[in-house]
């Protein structure tokens, strides 16, 4: 039989043994000499990876633009002339006064107008009271202070109804930085142009109209169907060459 002071005896050895033990290895182990000055280094060198790979891919935040020459002193769109388009389609009509909207800012410049063209007659005046008309758009964008490039690309398919994932994009080579048509089925086209901070539109419109007799009381005949404006691509690229020189300083 094992008396009560030899049961305490060795059960406070043993105990006292193992406790010790476990207490000098953890004393031990946080005595150990730590280095905060390679976590430090670690993330300097992590961070100046991420800032190099930022800038490499997005340049300096205050960087502008360059501009390529373009300057909107004053209202271009009086003296355009759309050659091209005049050939192709009808000189612009002379009678119409053309309301711009300039807008001159510290920040940005930018130009809008819509120029009428003059009537065709023929096959496109069907002599029952229809007609076929055309409108050219011309909008100057000109980014003084940042870069119009990301955005340029984001609206590749926004129109003025909004975004159409149906209308036509093509790539325009040769012209501006990017360049790219973008053509949708109820008659309209447009040119879009990036070149450096500038960002450059022309449009097309077509559309019919009815101007009836009030003394004839014969119903309207049938509305003629709009016409596909891909022949007049040239054209407008042309017209867009003129325009782009014409505001270059």
């Amino acid at each position: 039989m094992i008396s009560e002071p030899e049961m305490a005896g060795d059960f406070d050895g043993v105990e006292t043994r193992e406790v010790l033990g476990d207490f000098d290895r953890e004393f031990v182990g946080k005595r150990r000499p730590r280095r905060p000055w390679l976590w430090a280094l670690g993330g300097m060198v992590m961070a100046s990876v991420l800032w190099a790979a930022a800038l490499f891919l997005y340049g300096l935040g205050d960087r502008k633009p360059d501009m390529h020459g373009y300057q909107l002193d004053q209202d271009p769109c009086p003296s355009l002339q759309l050659k091209s388009i005049g050939d192709a389609i009808a000189p612009r009509e002379p009678t119409t006064k053309v309301e711009s909207r300039l807008l001159n800012h510290a920040v940005l410049d930018q130009i809008q107008c819509f120029v009428p063209l003059r009537s065709r007659a023929g096959a496109e005046r069907p002599g029952n009271g229809w007609s076929i008309d055309y409108t050219v758009g011309i909008t100057v964008a000109l980014h003084k202070k940042t870069d119009p490039g990301a955005e340029f690309e984001a609206r590749r398919r926004v129109t003025d109804l909004g975004v159409d994932p149906e209308a036509k994009l093509e790539t325009v080579p040769n012209l501006g930085d990017k360049a790219y048509l973008l053509t949708r089925d109820d008659g309209n086209a447009e040119l879009r142009v990036l070149e450096g901070g500038a960002v450059l539109a022309l449009s097309l419109s077509a559309f019919t109209q009815y101007q009836g007799d009030d003394y004839n009381e014969d119903e309207p005949g049938d509305e003629p169907d709009i016409p596909d404006l891909s022949p007049y691509q040239s054209a407008m690229i042309s017209d867009m060459r003129d325009l782009m020189s014409s505001l270059k300083q």
